[in-house]
């Protein structure tokens, strides 16, 4: 079975949802935590929002299967880090939970062969598509869109302080998209009061974001990076925490972006 889904739509726009995989392989089962088994670090319920959105639309939509806890779709191969300096975080192949704790049973983490051999049976794949899907829209349109959907909860300490931002946008400081594309997103933002907003702040977006967006070479590329309890119950089972009401909030500000990234022409 292939290690992602992809739905191929009709418009120049991909979202990507890295982040949304829940499998883990039979043979890590012994060797990670029992409580790693869940999957807890996952972006849950994303694809759920925006599948939808995508079928209306029309356009592409890549999901994995497998969790981050296998390999985090969203890092460099070399697994340099994002953000330099900063307190915390995970690598290519996690080791630690989110709030820091230790993935696998004393001396079971992966070494570097280990990394090498998940890196070129998950991620590459998945980046092949990736690519891929994105040199099919661009010959198709003249151009390709991608946005990068990621949720997280609301207060991790070991990843930042106090508690995050609603909604995230990040555009590598500008540098993976046409400015015209990151001042409208922001003042569609900007222009609503229910959720708190910023734009290339804590989360300025990872890896596919900095690495596929070429607006010189006619790929535009965002990253949303959500908090949970803008969709869900954050302090229930995340497995089956989604609120339809809460959603339904923020839902029409999704495909708003969504819309008004698909309006922008180069």
């Amino acid at each position: 079975m292939s290690v992602f889904r992809l739905q191929q739509g009709r418009l120049p726009l991909l979202i990507s949802l890295p982040h949304v995989g829940t499998e883990i392989p039979a043979e890590l089962h012994g060797r990670l935590l029992p409580r790693a088994l869940a999957s807890e670090d996952t972006d849950w319920h994303l694809e759920r929002l925006y599948r939808p959105l995508a079928d209306q639309l029309g356009a592409s939509l890549l999901v994995p299967r497998y969790s981050r806890y296998v390999i985090d779709l969203n890092r460099p191969p070399d697994d340099r880090p994002l953000y330099p300096g900063a307190a915390g975080g995970t690598g290519l192949v996690p080791t630690r939970f989110f709030s820091s704790e230790p993935l696998y049973r004393d001396g079971a983490e992966p070494d570097g062969a280990e990394i090498v051999a998940r890196r070129e049976a998950y991620w590459q794949p998945y980046h092949d598509a990736l690519g891929a899907e994105l040199q099919r829209l661009h010959a198709q349109h003249g151009h390709a869109l991608l946005f990068e959907g990621h949720s997280i909860r609301s207060v991790l300490p070991w990843l930042f302080e106090g508690e995050l931002t609603a909604l995230n946008l990040g555009t590598a400081d500008g540098a993976s998209c046409a400015p015209a594309i990151t001042e409208r997103l922001g003042a569609l933002l900007a222009g609503q009061a229910r959720f708190s907003q910023v734009v290339n702040g804590r989360f300025k977006g990872g890896y596919i974001t900095r690495h596929y967006g070429r607006p010189g070479e006619g790929v535009h590329a965002v990253q949303l990076e959500m908090c949970q309890r803008c969709y869900m119950d954050e302090g229930a089972d995340p497995a089956g925490a989604f609120d339809e009401a809460r959603a339904a909030e923020v839902a029409p500000l999704l495909e708003a972006l969504l819309r008004e990234m698909l309006a922008w022409r180069p």
